[in-house]
């Protein structure tokens, strides 16, 4: 934990420095290149290995150009859902989305393609984990949780959601087809 905040740290004081170079008082400091994740939710995964061995592998599906712009949405993922209400949004389901493409198990995997395509479009991305310090309702959504594993963007992707408080509700509602409305 205390190498993540460091880590963030440096990246933070490089980019405002980098930003405004002439407000700062401080001399460049040269930042490491380190393996910084994308998706920091998993403890068990904090350096979002999840999906590594995926035929992605981190790769991405752009043939080495730049993605960004481009309609083509690389997933292919595991979205587990328990405790939702409805049985048949229980269970876990594969999504798969590429170009021209929705398939997998998943019961609304066009919907969910879109979503996630929509999501990168907008270069959101809707798997962040809630801070820490974030300051959240304190509403109780319902027992829902999902768990979503896998590579979107050919990055890996580890996230638990669930409903506990206002924060949560809406990490899971702006993910919604992917998971099921609760």
């Amino acid at each position: 934990m205390l190498r993540r905040l460091t880590v963030t740290a440096v990246a933070s004081l490089a980019l405002l420095a980098a930003a405004a170079p002439g407000a700062t008082a401080l001399p460049p400091v040269p930042v490491p290149l380190l393996p910084v994740p994308l998706f920091l939710d998993d403890p068990q995964d904090p350096w979002g290995q999840v999906g590594k061995g995926s035929p992605e592998g981190g790769q991405g599906g752009h043939g080495g150009q730049s993605p960004r712009g481009s309609q083509e949405v690389s997933v292919r993922m595991t979205v587990t859902v328990t405790d939702s209400g409805d049985p048949s949004a229980d269970g876990t389901f594969e999504l798969v989305c590429g170009p021209d493409r929705a398939g997998g198990t998943h019961a609304k995997a066009q919907a969910a393609c879109d979503r996630l395509a929509d999501a990168y479009a907008a270069d959101e991305n809707p798997f962040l984990p809630t801070p820490k310090d974030a300051m959240c309702t304190q509403i109780h959504g319902g027992p829902a949780t999902a768990r979503i594993a896998g590579t979107w963007q050919g990055r890996a992707v580890s996230a638990h959601l669930n409903r506990v408080n206002g924060c949560e509700i809406s990490r899971w509602n702006n993910l919604i087809p992917v998971v099921p409305t609760v």
